[in-house]
Parts: structure tokens; sequence; C-alpha cells
């Protein structure tokens, strides 16, 4: 019963394509719905292009707490403007870009980063994508194995079973019209 075998596979993997999709278009309607910006709140821009060149070079750095898939320089909600704000200020009053990252990772911690540093509380962030890739695909070749071994376990044949397959395959090698060869055409 190979063919059942094949049909529940193929109906497991529509049933968790299904949920995935549902769950993405859930996770986009729930992101629409967001207020992501305030139309009201226009952009601060420091009057010294030096400045701001740095202040978006920083900001380009630094995940939005509230969209988290975002740069403060790419979002617009409230307090994106308002970190900008501040990274802004802290450079135009002398710091420098180190101290500033400095001073939003004490205060947000290190999830604030695009690029968090390699510690004891971000390896997962590091290490975690590499196990997941690895074990699921350890995962994949342990059921992709054990399906062909039940697979081979459910068609293998007897001894006497493979005698009457040779006996009728050879019988019917003899019933069979002999074609001409090349050779005795001419």
């Amino acid at each position: 019963m190979p063919a059942d075998h094949y049909k529940e596979f193929a109906l497991r993997t529509l049933r968790l394509a299904a949920c995935a999709l549902m769950f993405a278009g859930g996770q986009s309607a729930w992101a629409e719905g967001q207020p992501a910006s305030d139309p009201g709140l226009a952009p601060t821009v420091a009057a010294d292009l030096a400045l701001e060149a740095d202040v978006m070079e920083l900001s380009h750095k630094l995940r939005c707490l509230v969209c988290q898939n975002q740069s403060i320089a790419e979002s617009n909600a409230p307090l994106a403007v308002d970190l900008r704000d501040q990274v802004r200020e802290q450079l135009a009053a002398g710091n420098s870009k180190q101290d500033v990252i400095d001073y939003v990772v004490a205060r947000y911690g290190d999830f604030v980063l695009y690029q968090p540093p390699f510690r004891a509380s971000t390896a997962v962030l590091w290490v975690g994508p590499a196990l997941l890739l690895f074990g699921g695909a350890g995962w994949l070749a342990w059921r992709l194995r054990r399906r062909q071994e039940e697979v081979a376990a459910d068609h293998g044949l007897s001894a006497a079973e493979r005698e009457r397959a040779r006996v009728l395959l050879a019988g019917a090698d003899e019933a069979a019209p002999k074609s001409e060869s090349p050779e005795s055409r001419s």
C-alpha cells in the first residue's frame, strides 16, 4: 500500500503549507493594522550635513523596537523618531559614535543592534539558525531513510515469489515473437 503512504505524506504537507500560509497572512494583516507612523510627524534633520550623515549611519545600525524589522532610520514610529533625535543630540554634544551605541545598548539591550556581539546571552542568535538548519536536515534524512526501509519491506518478494516471477518471465521470453535482426534482412 505505498499509495496510501504517499497520499498521507501529501496531505500532511498540504496541511503544513496551509498552516504556514495562514500564519504568514495573519502576521501581514496584523502588521498592516498597526500604526507604523504618525503622518503629522516630520523628520528632524540636523543643520550640519556631516552630523546628519553620522546620525543616519548609526540609525541604520540600530533596530526599531516597535517595528523590529526596520532600522530606526527606515521607521517612522514615534519611538524610532525619538531614538534618532537622541542619537542626533548625543552626536551634536560631542559624543563618539561608539559612545552613542553604548548608550542605546545600555538603555535597550543588545536586541537594538542589528549585529549584536557574540556573548553568552546572544549565542542563540548566532548559533540557533545553524542548529535549526542542521537539525532539520538530519531529521529529514532520518525520515527519508526510514520511509525507504518501510517501502522496501512492503515490496520485498519472498524466495518463492522471485522463483515464480523468473519462471513466468522466462516463459514470456520463449512465447514472444522473435523480431528480425538487421543482419537477417539482407
